[in-house]
């Protein structure tokens, strides 16, 4: 396998360190060897997805890499959307596009320690995936969104077989609302290889 950051390493990952690591020799050219060169339009799909459910701001973007769903939202207009990321080298590629009204380290599987009810709502793209954060990471991002806000979480569709992400769906039953599921692809019609039919699962719900 290529030492060369991918995706096929990215879903490899099986620490936090082991992103970290990666992301620093990625960041700088996520963007061109990612996210053009695959055709890649998730986070297109969530921002488009968070609008259309009635999602406004302020919006905690979860995972938010170099800022590519925060760039989506406020292309359709949402406001005051803050950045979190486990990689600190991602992050400073993204505040330096001028999205985010702030940008912070933070670790899902270890919490983030924000006040609760901070955000109206919350988006992720990528980051529930291969390699990455599993279903225990929901609770971090419920923690700090108003009752009413609206989440919408976009996971790889074969993660959320494998590791649990219904059985986890059913455990916080009582702490949402108006859950539903849409299937999205990953990548767009220029895409091709392996992964170019990959999809998502968007799992909008509104805290109760």
């Amino acid at each position: 396998m290529s030492n060369t950051p991918n995706a096929d390493i990215a879903y490899t990952l099986k620490t936090p360190e082991d992103s970290v690591r990666l992301y620093r020799q990625w960041a700088e050219t996520y963007d061109e060897t990612f996210a053009e060169a695959t055709d890649y339009v998730l986070h297109l799909e969530v921002a488009r997805h968070f609008v259309l459910v009635g999602g406004f701001g302020p919006v905690l973007d979860v995972g938010a890499g170099t800022g590519l769903c925060g760039a989506a939202l406020r292309a359709r207009g949402i406001g005051s959307v803050d950045g979190t990321d486990i990689s600190p080298d991602m992050l400073k590629v993204a505040g330096d596009k001028d999205i985010y009204r702030h940008v912070f380290e933070g670790d899902l599987l270890v919490g983030l320690t924000l006040p609760e009810g901070l955000y109206q709502g919350a988006v992720s793209s990528g980051t529930f995936t291969h390699g990455h954060v599993g279903p225990q990471g929901i609770d971090t991002v419920l923690d700090p969104v108003r009752p009413g806000g609206w989440i919408v979480l976009a996971v790889n569709a074969q993660h959320y077989a494998a590791a649990g992400f219904a059985a986890k769906m059913d455990e916080i039953e009582t702490r949402i609302t108006d859950f539903s599921e849409t299937e999205v692809p990953i990548y767009g019609p220029a895409s091709a290889g392996a992964r170019a039919s990959d999809t998502s699962l968007l799992l909008s719900f509104r805290k109760a």
